[in-house]
């Protein structure tokens, strides 16, 4: 008998994830979907860690620590900042603000999958949360994360991306809540005439696609199903995911390759690994956070797509691999010896 690749071991998973949902409503007398009161008594809360990988977002790191500050959490939890060897104020930021439990600078750029490697090294809690850095949070979603995450789940939330000129670096609209709408996992209308990102295919007609409501909160994305361009690796992405660190430790972190070739993939990957473990992805609707878009939003995402292809590339050979176990003593060395080459801001 062969050796069972990633890919085919993705056909024998399902995400039947109704029973822990339903479970927690009972326990908690709210909701999965609802905003979690601050003094909900819940004796199983985890403890977190918020990893933040960030490079060159001075313009808007303060607005997003400043939020985690605000956050109803009555527990304490980690706010740990890697600097992917930015050139602007993000490393001075990081150092000064005093949500901040732990700072630290990359020699070199290394992509964001090593900046959260290096963060999930250094984590504490329970439960790793990975935001992006211009990503503002709601104030009650860390204690929705918290409140229902497991070891066996990974939690994911949403964005809701505003241009520069309506945040301005954090400012203008943001008093408003984001809208779940505004996620392309939710309302996704994909483009005709030209081949769609993973699957190749190409759409003859305008389609407004519910990817959300159409799996049933991803329920029918399990056993290698897709829905028509996405699948269940796909939902998990890291501008707001939460993960169980061990989890991520076991299967090795994210991969490096795909920063070091060029923008994304990393997170989808480290899905697939995470799912053929045997975790469940189950979205949190109410988890929805502004992603504040940089002044040149426009030419990042070109430059970005434009490598897109290698980053897919590397994506399906990886697929083609077998699922990947047992890597935590190797994980946590790797990221010892990178260590040893970062400054500590804080």
């Amino acid at each position: 008998m062969g050796v069972t690749t990633l890919d085919e071991k993705l056909l024998h998973r399902n995400n039947f994830h109704t029973s822990s949902t339903r479970s927690w409503e009972a326990v908690s007398g709210i909701g999965w979907h609802e905003p979690t009161p601050s003094g909900l008594p819940l004796a199983a809360i985890r403890t977190l860690s918020v990893v933040i990988p960030a490079h060159n977002v001075g313009y808007c790191l303060s607005a997003v620590l400043d939020a985690l500050e605000g956050q109803h959490h009555r527990y304490r939890f980690e706010v740990i900042v890697v600097d992917d060897a930015s050139t602007d104020t993000t490393a001075t930021i990081a150092a000064q603000h005093p949500i901040v439990t732990t700072a630290l600078r990359l020699p070199e750029r290394a992509g964001a999958g090593t900046a959260r490697n290096l963060g999930t090294a250094v984590a504490r809690g329970q439960t790793v949360v990975y935001l992006d850095g211009d990503m503002v949070l709601p104030p009650h979603v860390i204690t929705d994360i918290a409140a229902r995450a497991t070891d066996t789940t990974v939690l994911v939330g949403f964005r809701h991306n505003l241009p520069y000129d309506l945040h301005q670096g954090g400012r203008g609209v943001l008093a408003e809540h984001p809208h779940l709408a505004a996620d392309h996992r939710v309302v996704w209308r994909p483009p005709v005439g030209r081949p769609l990102l993973y699957t190749g295919i190409t759409l003859d007609q305008r389609l407004e696609g519910r990817p959300l409501d159409h799996t049933r909160d991803f329920l029918d994305l399990g056993y290698g199903q897709r829905y028509i361009d996405w699948d269940l690796p796909r939902m998990v992405v890291t501008a707001l995911v939460a993960v169980p660190r061990a989890a991520v430790l076991d299967v090795g972190g994210f991969d490096p390759e795909f920063g070091r070739i060029g923008w994304g993939m990393e997170d989808t990957y480290l899905g697939a690994c995470l799912i053929a473990a045997g975790l469940l992805i189950i979205p949190l609707r109410q988890a929805v956070g502004f992603h504040l878009d940089p002044p040149d939003a426009g030419q990042q995402w070109q430059h970005k797509l434009a490598r897109w292809p290698a980053t897919l590339a590397r994506y399906r050979e990886l697929m083609r691999r077998p699922a990947l176990y047992g890597r935590s003593r190797t994980f946590m060395a790797d990221m010892t010896e990178l260590l040893h080459t970062c400054e500590v801001l804080r």
